[in-house]
């Protein structure tokens, strides 16, 4: 069972930012879990979630893939199941994930966050990387995955990550908090993609980087399993990106990936 801590959320935009960020990681929490209405599942925090219209083609109301994430909001959820299927070698993401931290570009004293942070080995070596004066925010809508992540850094004494419960429509993180979002085969997963990204857009601080990693879906040559599971390929996933704001920046070629592709975006240093 988690520890219940007592959400002490600072958010006054009249302080700088870096000190808010100080003021508050430390102490932040509360998420309700899912299992239990009300309680409160330590070193996480909920933020009110944005809203945004969606795409052209489809109404602002209607999710662009109904039920993808039911399974992952399930309070049943096994989690030891899915560190068997996402921290395995025969997994491209897992296994180049060295790689991919390289390409990543983080820095000391970084605030990043892991958006579809799932079992948190990302987050972890996040964590690392950024370093005691860094923050690394493990985003994720299953509580599940969550209070495993929260439970994992406790054991493991990682004190600069803290589990953030996002919704389908949002990250769930105060305006120009991070230097740097990234996500890991989990942009497929957006109901609302133009919202999230709207959210995500607002989240990153000017100048600061978008990592998108995803299934590359290519009809005649993908597994059945990305065609049925992907919704769209990485030009579609690009434009609703750029479409948000970002300005892309480059492919880079990870020579582990076979069915992965890594773009980079930045969000305007004027925005």
């Amino acid at each position: 069972m988690c520890d219940s801590i007592q959400c002490d959320f600072v958010s006054d935009q009249r302080t700088p930012n870096r000190l808010r960020q100080r003021a508050w990681f430390p102490k932040v929490a509360g998420v309700i879990g899912a299992k239990h209405c009300g309680a409160l599942l330590g070193g996480w925090l909920i933020c009110i979630a944005s809203l945004s219209a969606q795409d052209a083609t489809v109404p602002a109301d209607q999710s662009v893939k109904p039920g993808i994430n039911e399974q992952f909001v399930d309070p049943e959820l096994d989690v030891s199941e899915w560190m068997a299927r996402f921290e395995i070698e025969s997994r491209e993401v897992y296994a180049a994930r060295r790689e991919v931290l390289r390409a990543c570009g983080i820095k000391p004293g970084d605030s990043v966050a892991d958006i579809g942070a799932g079992t948190g080995f990302y987050s972890r070596l996040f964590a690392d990387a950024v370093g005691d004066k860094g923050w690394v925010f493990a985003v994720d809508i299953s509580p599940r995955f969550l209070e495993h992540i929260n439970v994992k850094a406790r054991q493991e004494q990682v004190h600069n990550l803290t589990g953030v419960l996002c919704s389908d429509r949002s990250v769930n993180l105060p305006p120009n908090s991070i230097d740097v979002a990234f996500i890991c085969d989990t942009y497929h997963h957006f109901e609302y993609p133009h919202a999230t990204v709207e959210s995500i857009f607002k989240a990153i601080k000017p100048g600061g980087s978008l990592i998108v990693i995803d299934f590359d879906r290519i009809p005649g040559k993908s597994r059945e399993f990305i065609l049925g599971h992907v919704r769209a390929g990485k030009d579609v996933f690009r434009g609703e990106i750029e479409k948000g704001g970002f300005e892309f920046v480059d492919e880079v070629q990870v020579p582990a990936f076979e069915e992965n592709y890594l773009l980079r975006f930045r969000k305007p240093p004027s925005a």
